[in-house]
């Protein structure tokens, strides 16, 4: 092996072994992150200016063969997730939250749609 293929090799393992940073919001009320809870959110950032909730199916094993609709929604149980968008005023990055189980899952920081 060439000098140059084993630095390559130990920074691509490098970049792998680190973690990964969750995102976090942070309101006025305080810092929002992951695994928080929904009451907790409500507390530091206030009320959403939009909401989207739906139903995700939870499988329980992994043999089970897909029902199609309409008799999905009566054959797999589904699980409420919500997407909170807060648009945190011009000139800053909009987030959008996803909360499962009463839960924040995931932060999403993105740019504002023009």
């Amino acid at each position: 092996m060439g000098a140059q293929f084993r630095v390559g090799l130990f920074a691509a393992v490098l970049l792998l072994s680190l973690p990964a940073q969750a995102e976090s919001l942070r309101c006025g009320g305080g810092t929002v992150e992951e695994g928080d809870s929904r009451v907790s959110l409500l507390q530091k950032c206030g009320p959403p200016q939009l909401q989207d909730s739906f139903c995700a199916p939870v499988f329980q094993n992994k043999s089970l063969v897909p029902v199609p609709e309409p008799f999905a929604s009566n054959a797999v149980p589904c699980q409420q997730v919500d997407d909170w968008f807060y648009d945190r005023g011009q000139g800053k990055l909009t987030a959008t939250v996803r909360i499962r189980s009463g839960t924040v899952q995931s932060i999403r920081i993105q740019r504002q749609p023009r």
